[in-house]
């Protein structure tokens, strides 16, 4: 194709999709006017009351019906009783009695690094001050320096007096020094490193209280596992007891996407000094978020970053605190997107986009470049089902705004003569659209794994043949993330045609047959998910092959489908295998469709397909044996594996 060629090319498909942008706001003006009418009507508003308690009944009805009825309804609530109770294990109840205390205190692990914590201080109040010097004092590990920078004015004097009465009874271990002014978080935190000489260095805020366990845990870590970056799960708290906990937040092991995304991280971060790049610790530059670029980096330099799975760190939420919401420090949004900004470019990525989310405003959605113009391979099985056919790709053609794709159907034994009707006019009207033929017993693997071979795209996307696409740009949603080198399988979030959650990433070991499992099952569309998970692209263990990207290269290196699995799993399989080739695995939340789940070939909940189905996840728990007993390194293990909700475990 030559210069002129390309330009034409370009400006006629530039032509098409202003055509299209047009045709969606005349309609939305259309929709707007409509709807203003209808909203400044003297009737409706009046009856505006009357609305809002229907509407709450709705929401009731529903919520009602997505737990499985009335039945499922008071489970959930009996179940929740119970989750509560379990609550109580995580706050002072957690805290090792002197037995236990003793123990650990007389423990001599193979290597004790010293373990430099890290105060910067700046008028903090005298009950917060005192409890947090006690909780170092009272960690059971005991090879531990706490280094401690003092920015606070006259007015806060017992700030210091406090902090030299503590160095005086801590055997050296307290290094206190008062600073002819306050630096800032940054600044502050750099003189508190200056101070340090431990191997390991830790951050720990004025107004917040540490687990007396917590340097034990870690320490073992670092012997079990080499670890040099360590984190734990962590609560916020109000008041002066940390049992009175407000949210727990129970994390995923290291996750890059997430990272970028959101800092989940955060507290109790512990790292070994020489990962630090030089002797700024933290970078004035980014006070507000100076936490989230620190952990960026040193993760970068990591080679092994351990998860502690345990609630740890206890963050005081009070007035002026970031734990209290984020308008107490309305900089920290821009900081924190600086920070991103600058790990993206330091990774290569160019021409990205960083925006808040509806979750909250430091938590982001990231818009990578499209790089080049990749042929997307949709492969879509079918067998008979028309109505879902024709549904399926007519979105296809009227959302997409990628406009390089190919449409293989692969036909399986339709019986109808309404489907090859409808295949006849389907590749008559569009030229990139065929269909191939798979002989024999229906094999969901097989009949995929046979289109890929009759396509020739540089991206492959397994479809089913009852989804209805609803993003305009899905296909860039999915590209984005699947042209990365370090990323693999790219998955879609699904609905069920009433707008409840069908797919937002797949857990292993979830469900009862302990196989692999759907997080947020049944969730309403509008739900921000656990922690704000439903509003940002993240890394998981699998996706569904419902909607799935992945580079062609990568399905045919592991040979694609594992025919074995017939129907089921063979999607988890694939996740899987990729992952074990040290590629991530990504949801977005940002490419969405409707699933009218089972429409084509039935639930496998009876008879035959049950044994199926008994059969095959059999075979799968014996193929993925070790990943099964590890766990789901995004899905935390002090969640319920009988639940998609995120529930605490209870008696299992």
């Amino acid at each position: 194709m030559d210069y002129k060629e390309a330009y034409e090319k370009e400006h006629l498909k530039s032509a098409d999709l202003a055509s299209r942008v047009a045709d969606l706001e005349a309609k939305n003006e259309e929709l707007n006017w409509k709807l203003d009418r209808i909203k400044n009507n003297p009737v409706w508003k009046a009856s505006k009351p009357a609305r809002d308690v229907m509407h709450w009944g709705i929401r009731q009805v529903d919520r009602v019906k997505n737990l499985g009825g009335v039945k499922g309804f008071v489970k959930k609530v009996f179940y929740k009783g119970r989750e509560f109770e379990a609550m109580k294990q995580f706050g002072t109840n957690s805290f090792p009695d002197e037995k236990e205390a003793k123990l650990q205190r007389e423990t001599v692990f193979e290597y004790m690094p010293k373990i430099s914590i890290l105060v910067p201080l700046w008028n903090n109040k005298r009950e917060y001050q005192v409890a947090m010097l006690e909780a170092v004092m009272n960690q059971t590990y005991e090879n531990w320096e706490l280094c401690l920078a003092d920015g606070s004015d006259e007015e806060h004097a017992y700030v210091g007096e406090i902090s030299r009465e503590y160095a005086e009874k801590s055997n050296g271990r307290i290094v206190y020094k008062k600073l002819e002014k306050n630096y800032g978080i940054a600044g502050n935190t750099n003189y508190c490193l200056s101070m340090a000489s431990g191997e390991y260095i830790g951050l720990y805020d004025q107004d917040d209280i540490l687990h007396p366990s917590v340097l034990y845990e870690y320490v073992k870590v670092i012997n079990e596992k080499k670890a040099d970056y360590i984190y734990c799960d962590e609560t916020t708290f109000k008041g002066d007891n940390i049992d009175h906990m407000l949210t727990m937040h129970f994390k995923p092991d290291y996750a890059p996407d997430n990272l970028r995304a959101n800092n989940y991280i955060c507290h109790f971060s512990v790292f070994k000094r020489d990962l630090l790049d030089g002797d700024e610790l933290f970078r004035p530059k980014f006070d507000g978020s100076q936490d989230h670029d620190m952990i960026l980096r040193l993760t970068d330099n990591a080679k092994n970053i351990v998860h502690v799975p345990k609630l740890m760190y206890y963050w005081r939420s009070h007035s002026g605190s970031v734990a209290s919401g984020i308008d107490a420090k309305p900089y920290a949004i821009e900081a924190a997107k600086g920070a991103v900004a600058e790990h993206l470019k330091k990774h290569g990525f160019d021409h990205f986009k960083i925006t808040s989310t509806k979750a909250f405003e430091t938590i982001f959605r990231i818009q990578y470049e499209i790089k080049g113009d990749p042929k997307v391979s949709v492969i879509i099985a079918n067998k008979d089902h028309t109505e879902d056919l024709k549904r399926c790709i007519d979105s296809i053609f009227e959302k997409s705004t990628y406009d390089n794709f190919e449409i293989v159907i692969v036909e399986n034994n339709s019986e109808t003569e309404e489907i090859f009707k409808y295949y006849d006019e389907v590749t008559a009207a569009h030229e990139n659209v065929k269909v191939v033929k798979y002989e024999g017993k229906f094999n969901y693997s097989a009949v995929n794994n046979l289109g890929v071979k009759n396509s020739d795209g540089d991206m492959v996307v397994l479809l089913n043949n009852d989804i209805e696409i609803i993003t305009v740009n899905w296909i860039e949603e999915l590209l984005m993330y699947a042209q990365r080198e370090d990323v693999a399988c790219v998955g879609a979030k699904l609905y069920y045609p009433d707008k409840t959650i069908q797919h937002a990433g797949v857990v292993i070991g979830l469900g009862a047959h302990r196989t692999a499992g759907h997080s947020h099952y049944k969730q309403h569309r509008q739900n921000l998910g656990y922690m704000g998970r439903l509003c940002y692209a993240q890394n998981v263990t699998a996706v569904t092959g419902a909607c799935l990207m992945v580079k062609r290269e990568l399905f045919d290196k592991v040979g694609g489908l594992d025919e074995s699995f017939e129907i089921s799993l063979n999607d988890v399989d694939l996740c899987l295998k990729l992952r074990r080739l040290g590629y991530l695995n990504v949801f977005t939340p940002f490419a969405e469709a409707f699933h009218y789940e089972s429409a084509s070939r039935g639930l496998d909940d009876k008879g035959e397909k049950a044994e199926r189905y008994n059969r095959e996840s059999a075979a799968f728990r014996e193929k993925w044996k070790d990943e099964l007993e590890k766990g789901d390194p995004y899905f935390n293990p002090n969640f319920s594996l009988d639940r998609s909700d995120f529930s605490l475990k209870v008696g299992e």
